[in-house]
């Protein structure tokens, strides 16, 4: 069962996980909420907590480069956001561009900040491709 149409399509073109340059699976404990965005603390590969930020806009993710292996970032072109809704085990995906890296993992989507609002998600995978 899927989220939406969107994720529905995408789901077609999902890579393997041996296509994809790096995997990660975030787990969020909560989300604090500000005026236009979330944020929540989350744990990178070395065990450091780092920031996450989402908010809405037109699509996009930076990504946090002690979370992934990023051997090859110019060749880099998309991340593919993957969670599964609490309420009723929905499948919601998201392919956003990638537009460079930060000291925190920031991404941009309506649909991901809306539902973080709501807490309706605690997990959240990306795929860099």
């Amino acid at each position: 069962m899927f989220f939406d149409e969107i994720s529905k399509e995408l789901f077609k073109e999902l890579p393997q996980s041996n296509v994809a340059s790096s995997k990660v699976m975030l787990n969020i404990d909560s989300f604090n909420i500000g005026q236009s965005y979330v944020t929540a603390k989350i744990e990178n590969r070395f065990g450091d907590k780092i920031g996450m930020n989402i908010q809405g806009g037109s699509g996009g993710i930076e990504l946090q480069e002690t979370l992934f292996n990023l051997p090859r970032l110019g060749k880099l072109q998309f991340a593919y956001l993957l969670t599964k809704l609490k309420d009723n085990g929905s499948l919601l995906l998201r392919k956003l561009p990638i537009l460079g890296v930060r000291d925190w993992l920031l991404v941009y989507d309506d649909t991901l900040f809306l539902l973080a609002v709501k807490d309706a998600y605690d997990e959240l995978e990306i795929l860099v491709v």
